[in-house]
């Protein structure tokens, strides 16, 4: 047994850090161009396809605008309900065995980090990409939104018994 493995650390930790780093830094290089490059703000919404939108929200609250916060308060408690979540995520993915839940906690951990970067940079997180048909409207979201979700359905994944596989690779 390794000095790692006595540590408890997982095999594949690093794997899950490059994710989560890739998605920080993916997500990060996008919000800037949608706020310094498109200068959303300034010009308003642009048509990308008759289903696509991008557009600029500023998200007070968690998934879907829920739990909105307009006080300070609110903004740093979001700030440390992510760190939380953050650090036990990491700690989980720190421990794991499975390539597959290290491979999804890496995407959940970068998306947190993303995200929160935006509510202590800005006090909101940077929504943009908006899906629409007819009248039919899927929320606003961003990057790290999507890798979160990407994220998440790769830990029920694996849960199911999808790591068992990925682990053998």
């Amino acid at each position: 047994m390794d000095g790692a493995a006595r540590r408890g650390i997982g095999p594949h930790l690093w794997l899950g850090v490059g994710i989560a780093a890739l998605v920080f830094i993916v997500d990060l290089a996008s919000k800037l161009w949608v706020l310094d490059g498109l200068a959303l703000e300034a010009t308003g919404p642009i048509r990308i396809l008759p289903w696509l939108d991008f557009v600029l929200v500023w998200n007070r609250g968690v998934s879907y605008g829920l739990f909105q916060q307009d006080s300070d308060l609110g903004r740093w408690l979001l700030v440390g309900v992510t760190i939380v979540a953050t650090v036990a995520l990491a700690t989980w993915m720190a421990r794991t065995t499975s390539r597959l839940s290290a491979v999804a906690l890496g995407f959940v951990v970068g998306g947190a980090v993303g995200n929160g970067v935006d509510r202590v940079v800005y006090g909101a997180v940077v929504d943009f990409v908006h899906f629409h048909v007819a009248d039919f409207s899927w929320y606003v979201f961003n990057v790290a939104d999507a890798a979160i979700v990407v994220g998440a359905a790769l830990i029920v994944l694996d849960a199911l018994g999808g790591g068992r596989v990925a682990a053998r690779d």
